[in-house]
């Protein structure tokens, strides 16, 4: 029996914080990397107006879903965490991308129980909703509001762009490896005790 419950986001936590980046570069032809960018919103990174961005993004957005990697060992280590863990995906990400993101888990062998696409970044209700007991977040003030709002842990990935100081009930990870460490830590698997 699985006891505990994780929220997860898709964007920068599950998949590579850099997948969008060759999207962008390639439609303004110019040459933008990770450091480059020091707030979530990408606007803030170049010379843009911002609805015009937006309205690429949205014609840009099911591309980009489907041609992002996952972040490095995140397979494996939800893989290792399924028998144990219930992984619920709640994602900013609209109901317009919900079969690129379901065939994207399916072709990437990215285990889930539940995945929710809420089209917004406020994501407190989803996670109370399903009662989880942590939170994988990329973006800084989902990770303080969820943490501060649900008392619970939320692993922070970290990224140029959420480098701001957190509660201490927020942890920054470097990687999945160590995200699994802390899961470890936090939330030990119970052995069955035979006579």
């Amino acid at each position: 029996m699985r006891n505990y419950r994780f929220g997860i986001d898709i964007d920068g936590t599950v998949t590579c914080p850099t997948a969008l980046l060759p999207h962008i570069n390639k439609q303004y032809n110019i040459d933008l990397v990770l450091d480059d960018i020091k707030e979530y919103d990408l606007t803030k990174a170049f010379s843009v107006d911002p609805k015009q961005f937006y309205e690429w993004y949205k014609t840009a957005e099911a591309l980009i879903y489907d041609t992002s990697p996952p972040q490095e060992y995140a397979k494996e280590i939800l893989e290792s965490w399924l028998p144990q863990y219930e992984l619920f995906y709640i994602s900013a990400r609209g109901e317009n991308v919900l079969n690129t993101t379901f065939d994207w888990f399916k072709r990437e062998k990215i285990p889930y129980d539940h995945i929710e696409l809420i089209g917004s970044h406020y994501k407190i209700e989803a996670a109370k909703k399903h009662n989880v007991h942590a939170f994988f977040e990329d973006k800084h003030d989902n990770a303080v509001d969820i943490s501060e709002e649900l008392d619970i842990p939320v692993l922070l990935f970290d990224t140029p762009y959420n480098r701001k100081p957190t509660p201490k009930s927020v942890i920054r990870v470097y990687d999945w490896q160590e995200a699994n460490k802390w899961i470890q830590r936090l939330f030990p698997i119970e052995t069955a005790v035979t006579k």
